[in-house]
């Protein structure tokens, strides 16, 4: 299989994999302290990365890193650490659908940072996909929804919704750049998830958050742990699929994973899903389909 279609693949399994991972995750978070969360999940993946960037060495441990720590620390740090902080906190907040479409509007930033310090080339035809994409997520965020059990303030919610989506797409661009210098994408996932998740047990302890970990329900560990293998799922996927294309085009086509969420959400939480967010979804599937049919431009990087 070519190299580009394999990507693309990678790239269409995470965005359903994204779809369906940001409902149950609003289900998980529920009446759990979003840290906590998200550093006990960090860890465990990083951990599982760490044995598989070290396979893929033999076990040569000096041939894991290609690229200086202070890259792997800040990948780890912004995308596996602060973004997952933002997001998740966000989403306690916010409906699941809102926070979807959201976390989709990605592909801005990441085409943005990579033409600036990646130099990634973005076609006329590419730009306007992206373009019809984000008509219809404007669209489907227009509209207006009231304070509810599950999405107790859903303005505040969205706005670190949306500072956890930016962190993410100056994580995306490092990472890139990690991988455009010959750093496996097994490495650079483990420094996310890993150094990620323990920066975040960092922040826990300092704030006094240790003893939740003692307090933890039966039913909250089985949701850590479904939680977990989803995220595992969606890394694995995802970095290798932008080591095979462009960040950018691997970003737009995550677009299709809200309309994926906003229909679990409607079936899940009985969020309403009004015209206007119908009209959005159908304008980001055309934007997508467009999207999977572009071929990347090579690229040197910085």
């Amino acid at each position: 299989m070519k190299k580009e279609t394999f990507g693309t693949i990678l790239a269409l399994l995470t965005a359903i994999i994204s779809g369906f991972a940001i409902p149950l995750n609003k289900i998980f978070v529920s009446g759990l302290d979003p840290v906590i969360f998200t550093a006990i999940r960090g860890v465990v993946v990083g951990i599982i990365f760490f044995f598989l960037a070290s396979a893929q060495t033999k076990f040569q441990f000096k041939k894991i890193r290609k690229v200086s720590w202070k890259w792997l620390i800040a990948i780890g740090i912004i995308g596996g650490g602060l973004a997952f902080l933002a997001y998740f906190t966000g989403l306690s907040f916010t409906t699941a659908g809102r926070a979807a479409f959201i976390h989709k509007t990605l592909p801005i930033y990441i085409t943005i940072f990579a033409f600036i310090f990646l130099k990634e080339k973005v076609g006329k035809k590419q730009g306007l996909a992206l373009l019809v994409m984000l008509i219809g997520t404007f669209i489907l965020m227009s509209t207006q929804i009231n304070p509810a059990t599950f999405w107790t303030d859903p303005a505040f919610g969205d706005i670190l919704v949306l500072i956890g989506t930016i962190l993410w797409g100056v994580e995306n661009t490092i990472a890139k750049h990690a991988m455009l210098k010959e750093e496996s994408n097994w490495t650079v996932s483990f420094a996310r998830m890993f150094i990620g998740g323990i920066f975040l047990f960092i922040i826990a302890f300092s704030v006094g958050k240790a003893g939740v970990l003692l307090t933890l329900s039966t039913q909250q560990i089985i949701n850590v742990i479904i939680s977990t293998g989803i995220l595992f799922a969606y890394v694995f996927s995802w970095y290798w699929s932008i080591r095979l294309i462009n960040v950018s085009k691997a970003a737009a086509i995550l677009l299709i994973s809200p309309v994926i969420s906003l229909v679990l959400s409607v079936i899940i939480f009985g969020e309403s899903a009004p015209l206007m967010q119908l009209i959005g979804s159908a304008f980001i599937l055309i934007g997508a389909a467009f999207v999977v049919r572009i071929k990347s431009e090579s690229v040197s990087g910085v």
